[in-house]
Protein backbone atom coordinates (compact mmCIF):
# COMPACT_ATOMS: atom_id res chain seq x y z
CA UNK A 1 0.00 0.00 0.00
CA UNK A 2 1.35 3.46 -1.02
CA UNK A 3 1.82 6.00 1.46
CA UNK A 4 -1.55 7.48 3.30
CA UNK A 5 -3.22 10.95 3.18
CA UNK A 6 -5.21 11.99 6.01
CA UNK A 7 -7.50 15.02 5.43
CA UNK A 8 -9.83 16.40 8.43
CA UNK A 9 -12.86 18.38 8.57
CA UNK A 10 -15.26 19.99 10.79
CA UNK A 11 -19.13 19.04 10.09
CA UNK A 12 -20.42 22.55 10.41
CA UNK A 13 -24.35 23.22 9.28
CA UNK A 14 -24.18 24.06 6.08
CA UNK A 15 -22.58 20.67 5.35
CA UNK A 16 -25.61 19.18 6.76
CA UNK A 17 -29.39 18.24 5.43
CA UNK A 18 -32.76 19.31 7.24
CA UNK A 19 -32.18 15.79 9.99
CA UNK A 20 -28.54 17.40 11.03
CA UNK A 21 -26.41 15.11 9.20
CA UNK A 22 -23.47 14.81 6.37
CA UNK A 23 -25.05 15.82 2.93
CA UNK A 24 -24.11 12.62 0.63
CA UNK A 25 -22.88 14.93 -1.64
CA UNK A 26 -20.74 16.95 0.54
CA UNK A 27 -19.16 13.22 1.44
CA UNK A 28 -18.28 12.44 -2.16
CA UNK A 29 -16.81 15.83 -2.45
CA UNK A 30 -14.17 15.35 0.35
CA UNK A 31 -13.66 11.44 -0.71
CA UNK A 32 -12.90 12.68 -3.97
CA UNK A 33 -10.78 15.50 -2.84
CA UNK A 34 -8.84 12.76 -0.35
CA UNK A 35 -8.13 10.77 -3.71
CA UNK A 36 -7.02 14.00 -5.80
CA UNK A 37 -4.81 14.57 -3.12
CA UNK A 38 -3.25 11.06 -3.12
CA UNK A 39 -3.32 10.71 -6.50
CA UNK A 40 -1.39 13.72 -6.88
CA UNK A 41 1.06 13.03 -4.20
CA UNK A 42 1.91 9.63 -6.05
CA UNK A 43 2.05 10.86 -9.22
CA UNK A 44 3.78 13.87 -8.92
CA UNK A 45 1.15 15.11 -12.28
CA UNK A 46 -1.76 16.82 -12.74
CA UNK A 47 -4.33 14.20 -12.13
CA UNK A 48 -8.21 13.58 -13.10
CA UNK A 49 -11.13 11.53 -11.81
CA UNK A 50 -12.03 8.94 -14.20
CA UNK A 51 -14.52 7.02 -12.31
CA UNK A 52 -16.00 6.21 -8.51
CA UNK A 53 -16.93 3.25 -7.13
CA UNK A 54 -20.08 2.99 -5.18
CA UNK A 55 -19.87 4.62 -2.11
CA UNK A 56 -21.12 2.72 0.55
CA UNK A 57 -22.38 5.02 3.74
CA UNK A 58 -22.05 2.83 6.85
CA UNK A 59 -22.65 5.77 9.29
CA UNK A 60 -24.60 8.61 9.79
CA UNK A 61 -21.79 11.87 10.14
CA UNK A 62 -23.92 13.99 12.55
CA UNK A 63 -23.45 17.60 12.48
CA UNK A 64 -20.58 18.98 14.64
CA UNK A 65 -18.42 15.92 14.66
CA UNK A 66 -14.90 15.64 13.26
CA UNK A 67 -14.40 13.94 10.00
CA UNK A 68 -11.11 12.32 9.55
CA UNK A 69 -10.24 11.35 5.41
CA UNK A 70 -7.45 8.31 4.54
CA UNK A 71 -6.90 7.99 1.21
CA UNK A 72 -4.30 5.99 -0.57
CA UNK A 73 -3.24 4.28 -3.72
CA UNK A 74 -4.06 0.70 -3.74
CA UNK A 75 -2.29 -0.09 -7.10
CA UNK A 76 -1.56 1.13 -10.54
CA UNK A 77 -2.00 0.95 -14.23
CA UNK A 78 -0.03 2.53 -16.98
CA UNK A 79 -1.51 6.21 -16.57
CA UNK A 80 -4.11 4.89 -13.81
CA UNK A 81 -4.32 4.66 -9.99
CA UNK A 82 -7.07 3.05 -8.22
CA UNK A 83 -7.48 4.96 -4.71
CA UNK A 84 -9.22 3.79 -1.84
CA UNK A 85 -10.61 6.13 0.44
CA UNK A 86 -12.58 5.92 4.17
CA UNK A 87 -14.35 8.59 5.84
CA UNK A 88 -13.84 8.11 9.63
CA UNK A 89 -16.40 10.07 11.97
CA UNK A 90 -15.50 11.16 15.60
CA UNK A 91 -17.57 12.69 18.06
CA UNK A 92 -16.18 16.15 19.60
CA UNK A 93 -17.07 14.58 23.14
CA UNK A 94 -15.53 11.36 23.58
CA UNK A 95 -12.89 9.18 22.05
CA UNK A 96 -14.61 7.27 19.45
CA UNK A 97 -14.43 6.81 16.09
CA UNK A 98 -16.53 5.00 13.41
CA UNK A 99 -16.33 4.31 9.50
CA UNK A 100 -18.79 6.37 8.33
CA UNK A 101 -18.08 5.62 4.64
CA UNK A 102 -15.82 4.28 1.97
CA UNK A 103 -15.32 3.79 -1.80
CA UNK A 104 -12.77 3.19 -4.36
CA UNK A 105 -11.66 6.40 -7.28
CA UNK A 106 -9.78 6.10 -10.52
CA UNK A 107 -7.53 8.61 -11.23
CA UNK A 108 -5.25 9.35 -14.74
CA UNK A 109 -2.06 11.26 -14.49
CA UNK A 110 -1.64 13.94 -17.45
CA UNK A 111 1.22 14.78 -18.97
CA UNK A 112 1.76 18.48 -19.81
CA UNK A 113 -0.12 17.97 -23.65
CA UNK A 114 -2.99 16.88 -21.31
CA UNK A 115 -2.57 13.24 -22.42
CA UNK A 116 -2.56 10.55 -20.13
CA UNK A 117 1.38 9.55 -18.52
CA UNK A 118 2.99 7.06 -16.61
CA UNK A 119 2.91 6.59 -13.21
CA UNK A 120 5.05 4.95 -11.09
CA UNK A 121 4.07 1.22 -9.38
CA UNK A 122 2.78 1.46 -5.73
CA UNK A 123 5.51 0.07 -3.36
CA UNK A 124 4.72 -2.59 -1.08
CA UNK A 125 5.70 -1.69 2.76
Amino acid sequence: MSGQTHTVHLVRPGDCNHYGSLFGGTAMAWMDEAAFVAATRHARAKVVTVHSDAIDFRHPVPQGSIVELVAWVKRTGRSSMYLEVEMWVEPTDREERTLACRAGFVMVALGPDGRPMPVPPVQSE
